[in-house]
């Protein structure tokens, strides 16, 4: 008799290996601050005889990206900040009734003074006031805006604790001069004021 032999083969069974990696990927993104160029001004009306006030407006527009937002400020490179450009005669720095604490435009009997308001969506109206324009030369004193006189450290006039739109944030500065019951000299004055946007 033929024996039979069977032989089984077993095939060992098998397992899926894997092993993992992470990587870490990172961005950085700059801290950038941009502010535009303002205008020149030239005030109006021309103050003389005829004319006791004058006003003036410039604009400046600031982006940045920063996260804890930007602060602008404002200086004079001269006290006073409006000075004859051919004398030594002057335009007074307008004078609070509370030392920097801004208020509603008035000059006193016999001064003549320069000074400034702001007025923008980053601008405090609890400080500087509700106005939304600078006016007009015969309504300095009503147009709901407080005014400062300049000084030749800075002064803050728009703050943001966040990053602005893309399209950036529109600061407004008005300047005011007025003469009350005196003549101011003639001739040409002029103020240089640098405004300088700071991130937070």
């Amino acid at each position: 008799l033929a024996l039979l032999t069977q032989v089984y083969l077993w095939a060992e069974p098998t397992f899926a290996i894997q092993k993992n990696d992470e990587v870490i990927v990172t961005l950085n993104v700059e801290t950038g601050i941009t502010i535009s160029d303002g205008d020149d001004v030239t005030m109006l009306p021309t103050m003389g005889i005829l004319s006791n006030s004058a006003i003036g407006e410039t604009t400046w527009t600031v982006k940045t990206n920063n996260v804890s937002g930007y602060k602008l400020d404002v200086k004079a490179s001269t006290e006073p900040a409006m000075a004859h450009t051919t004398t030594t005669d002057t335009f007074a720095d307008y004078s609070e009734t509370v030392l920097g604490t801004p208020e509603t435009w008035s000059v006193g009997s016999g001064d003549y003074e320069f000074g400034f308001s702001a007025y923008g969506d980053d601008v405090a109206d609890g400080t500087w006031g509700t106005g939304v324009g600078c006016g007009t030369h015969t309504t300095i004193s009503t147009n709901n805006l407080n005014y400062l006189g300049f000084k030749t450290t800075d002064k803050t006039i728009a703050t943001r604790s966040s990053v602005t739109p893309n399209v950036g944030v529109e600061t407004n500065i008005c300047f005011a001069a007025e003469q009350k019951d005196v003549y101011a000299p003639s001739g040409e004055y002029t103020a240089t004021i640098t405004a300088t946007a700071i991130t937070l």
